[in-house]
């Protein structure tokens, strides 16, 4: 009897487990052939990819990820940067995916980097569009990690804020990642549709993410944006990826974060030929 109570204690951690991992975001899976793992951004959901997923889908097995929250992905509290990732191993393991490759845009490619740092032998390539090791670092002079807590009144202000104020928020904030002034609203919209605890907690997680000394042993592309000054740019990606050994940086000019939506060609080709 007590074999069978543990037996079904274990089942029941197990289904736990499970069901955590399936709620942290939905997959659509297209195409077929060698894996990819696509990552939004942050507040984004798994459209952002569609420039590239038509193409990709001929020769590649896509699995477009939408993170909880964001989208039509129902909420799951804190934490949620780490749940997400150890969900999207237990997805990996689940699918018996082999030799995946991550492309991450934004919190999407940091993602990819922390998964790539402490499971080294589950994927064979990162692509990372405008991300980077350490966002916290970049926006705060004396960054310290354990500085950095959920609450505070600046994000009681965002977790408040009616939704006219919200959206004006928004559209600054995208005007600024985006010169592509006709795909702004889609973002501008999604960030609306985020739910507005993981739109603030979810970004706090990103920020007190360190990953500048991690070891990362497989190979790294990194699709940087150079949008609104490039030497800036170039000094910030050079430090903050100085410790990853294998690693190639292509530079986007005339393009802000989104380089999907402001350098589509320039993007499709560099992702094409960074997979081969």
């Amino acid at each position: 009897m007590k074999f069978r109570c543990l037996i079904l204690s274990f089942l029941f951690i197990l289904c736990s487990f499970k069901g955590q991992a399936q709620s942290a975001f939905n997959v659509k899976v297209v195409g077929t052939g060698s894996p990819i793992l696509l990552f939004p951004g942050f507040g984004c959901t798994g459209e952002v990819w569609q420039g590239i997923t038509g193409e990709l889908s001929k020769h590649y097995e896509c699995h477009i990820f939408t993170f909880a929250g964001f989208g039509d992905v129902p909420p799951i509290g804190r934490p949620w940067l780490s749940t997400i990732k150890e969900a999207v191993i237990q997805y990996v393991n689940s699918h018996k995916i082999r030799s995946a490759t991550i492309i991450g845009h934004s919190l999407g490619g940091t993602l990819g980097l922390w998964l790539a740092a402490t499971e080294p032998t589950m994927f064979k390539k990162i692509i990372v569009v405008d991300a980077l090791p350490c966002t916290g670092a970049l926006m705060m002079p004396n960054f310290k990690p354990e500085n950095i807590g959920y609450d505070n009144p600046y994000n009681q202000r965002i977790r408040e804020m009616d939704s006219t104020t919200f959206r004006e928020m928004a559209q600054q904030q995208v005007a600024y990642m985006m010169l592509n002034k006709e795909k702004r609203s889609k973002v501008v919209e999604w960030f609306l549709k985020a739910d507005r605890s993981t739109y603030v907690d979810g970004y706090v997680d990103l920020l007190k993410l360190d990953l500048r000394n991690a070891l990362i042993k497989i190979p790294v592309v990194i699709l940087a944006a150079t949008y609104p000054n490039k030497a800036v740019i170039e000094k910030n990606y050079n430090e903050q990826y100085a410790n990853v050994n294998e690693k190639t940086i292509y530079y986007a000019d005339n393009a802000a974060h989104f380089i999907m939506y402001d350098q589509p060609e320039w993007f499709l080709s560099k992702i094409t030929e960074s997979l081969k």
